[in-house]
Order: C-alpha cells, then structure tokens, then sequence
C-alpha cells in the first residue's frame, strides 16, 4: 500500500501520505501512541517493538501509517482471521494482546486492532482515509468483511438510562454522538452486537459495539 494525496480541514491543504509501516518506523509509532493515549493510560499498553515487529512481520498488509512531512500522524493494524461475528470473543484473545501471533493467513475477516491519529491531526479526515484504504486491502484479498470492536465513550454517561443496545440504536438514529462509533458510523461500518467486557475501559463501562464493513464485491467461492 502506498499512495499520496491532499487533505483538507476546510482552511488548508496538506500533502498525506498512507503506507505500510516498517521497522524504522517503531520509534514514531511509539511516540504517536503516547500523543494518542497519554496518562492516565498506561504506557505499557502503547505498542511495543515486539508487538510492532509482529505485525510487520505476520500480516504486513494490515501494517498502516499516515504521514505528513516525515511525521507519523495516525496509523492503523490488522489481522486476519476466521471469524463467526455471533461468537462472543475480546480484544485480547482475538487480536493476541495486540501481538497477533495468531493470525491466520487464509482468514475470511480482517480485524482492527487498532487505530489512532494524533490529536493535533484529527480534522484532516486522516482516520477515514486509514479506514479507506484498509477496505481496499479488504476488497485485494477477497475477504469477506472488516470487523473491530468500537469503543463507546459516551456509553458511560447514560448506562443508568439505558442498555447499550438502546445506546447504540439511539447513536445510529444521530439522536446521541458517541465520538468513536459516530466516526466509525461515518466511515461506512455497522454494528452487529455488542461485546461485553470487551476492554477494560470504564468510560465503555466495559462495552464495545462490533463494527462491520462487508466487501460489497466479494467474489463467490467455487
């Protein structure tokens, strides 16, 4: 994957850049993690060279990074695996803690892992555009979807209220935003359940909604 474009967040245009990430890339994948999640987030939940080695190593088409002027700005990792979307599972035992040593090469879904952009980037639409481009790498392979659990940070405001089915329901209908599942909403995917005890996430109160892209040209299987 490599291609180069102008984004703009309505007052200027800038040069992007969306390729697969490298080993001379770790260190600013590092340091964008600790943009992205600063304390009180745990450091040792940013990536670590390890898990980054995994990745470029294993399933290297699923290895995104967006980058504008030498500076890694957002980026976003995936696996392959065969998956039942009806079968309940977590961020840990399906992605292997992030080190996606489990992935499968033949596997009919590719899975997020992860996806971020630094904050002082985030009105570019660079989020989208990893989204993008990993659907094309979706469509080249001739899986059959792009499935991710999306976080719901404001789930944790009205769960006295509601389920977070109705949460859901209510942010597809627009009458609430959720900053993750809006974006990802936007971004063409769909939920199809929820996840219990996802991540350990208090703001989700441990939630996430299992967000789906269908390969709208999926070929059929002889």
């Amino acid at each position: 994957m490599f291609k180069r474009l102008r984004v703009s967040d309505g007052r200027r245009m800038v040069p992007l850049t969306i390729r697969n990430y490298a080993r001379g890339d770790f260190a600013k994948l590092v340091a964008l993690q600790e943009q992205c999640f600063p304390p009180p987030f745990p450091s040792e939940l940013w990536w670590n060279e390890e898990q980054l080695s995994e990745h470029v190593t294993r399933f290297p088409e699923g290895a995104l990074c967006a980058e504008i002027d030498g500076i890694i700005v957002g980026s976003m990792t995936s696996l392959r695996r065969n998956i039942d979307p009806n079968t309940r599972h977590h961020w840990s035992s399906i992605t292997d803690e992030g080190y996606i040593r489990n992935h499968e090469a033949d596997g009919n879904t590719i899975y997020v892992v992860d996806i971020c952009v630094a904050p002082n980037f985030r009105k570019l639409g660079i989020g989208k555009w990893l989204m993008q481009s990993m659907y094309e790498t979706v469509v080249r392979l001739d899986c059959d979807n792009l499935l991710g659990g999306g976080r719901m940070p404001g789930y944790g405001d009205v769960a006295n209220e509601m389920t977070p089915e109705q949460y859901i329901e209510q942010v597809v209908e627009g009458i609430l935003h959720d900053p993750v599942i809006t974006f990802l909403l936007q971004c063409g995917r769909l939920p199809i359940g929820i996840a219990t005890n996802y991540l350990e996430d208090e703001q989700s109160c441990h939630h996430a909604a299992l967000m789906e892209w269908r390969n709208p040209f999926k070929k059929e299987r002889v």
